[in-house]
């Protein structure tokens, strides 16, 4: 485990309901790893899909966190509050960014290929311009052609180690402005990162996907590459990812020290015994000091 005086983490939910069972480990993970690194530890609300936020949810996450022990550092940042910027770093990409008018079911019926996070992978109809009487639906970024050199992302994972991913076929353009006029979660979280000065990112692995597509933005915007780290994510008893969308309940706060013993338990961190949450954790940043991710890869 490094000693970097420099390291910047985040936490970043999306405000769509209160805090569960998956997102407290996703939390104690970051946060965790910004404790051992002697480093500060950010907050960051991903409310850019306004439509799917919840009234009150932020003030619940943020109560929440509270009550199980885990400060911020700094302000708060509301996504919703920035889209100007996410405005200026469309505009400094120039042609790579072009309309597309194709619709969700266009493109899942073109067949081409089924992407790991489960989306079609875009056929690149509207590379070349809009087809006569289409208008523009949304915005994509084009990734470099099969065989480029900059076609294959490869970074190494702190927790899983090697990734590779090839942009053009295992994904396609993908979105950087919505149909809806929100801006797109990769371009989001790219500027986002880069502004606040992000050195590592912890978070979930359903997230693992998304991320050669942002270092290649990065690389477009010429940005700097955080540090990943990736980690298991709790399923429900259909395999499925627990979240809000399939009910996950939320974390029971009467007894804040059972969820986050729980929560330690799933990320393998050995505590022992504990009897109260401020004693939680000193101990558990030093079990997370001392946990070999290199056998996680």
């Amino acid at each position: 485990m490094s000693n970097q005086t420099s390291y910047i983490g985040r936490f970043a939910p999306s405000p769509t309901g209160p805090l569960h069972a998956g997102s407290l480990v996703a939390a104690m993970a970051s946060y965790l790893d910004a404790k051992a690194n002697h480093g500060r530890w950010l907050l960051r609300m991903e409310d850019v899909d306004e439509a799917r936020t919840a009234a009150g949810a932020a003030e619940s996450i943020l109560a929440d966190l509270s009550t199980l022990g885990m400060h911020w550092d700094g302000e708060v940042v509301f996504q919703s509050q920035r889209t100007a910027l996410y405005e200026a770093a469309f505009d400094r990409l120039g042609r790579l960014a072009y309309p597309c008018g194709c619709t969700r079911r266009e493109i899942v019926d073109s067949r081409i290929c089924v992407a790991a996070d489960g989306a079609a992978v875009y056929p690149g109809t509207c590379r070349s311009g809009l087809p006569v009487g289409k208008p523009a639906r949304a915005y994509r970024l084009r990734v470099p052609d099969p065989g480029h050199v900059d076609e294959l992302i490869i970074f190494d994972d702190r927790w899983l180690g090697r990734v590779q991913q090839h942009l053009a076929i295992e994904v396609g353009d993908f979105v950087l402005k919505r149909a809806d006029g929100f801006w797109a979660y990769q371009l989001a979280v790219v500027v986002d990162d880069a502004d606040q000065g992000v050195t590592h990112v912890v978070r979930g692995a359903d997230l693992l996907d998304s991320t050669a597509r942002q270092i290649y933005l990065q690389h477009q915007l010429k940005l700097p590459t955080p540090h990943y780290l990736h980690v298991p994510v709790i399923t429900n008893a259909d395999g499925e990812k627990l979240s809000k969308q399939n009910g996950a309940q939320a974390i029971d706060l009467k007894q804040p020290l059972h969820a986050l013993s729980k929560a330690a338990w799933f990320l393998g961190l050995d505590i022992g015994q504990v009897d109260s949450v401020a004693a939680f954790w000193p101990l558990a940043t030093t079990a997370w000091a001392n946990l070999d991710l290199s056998r996680h890869g």
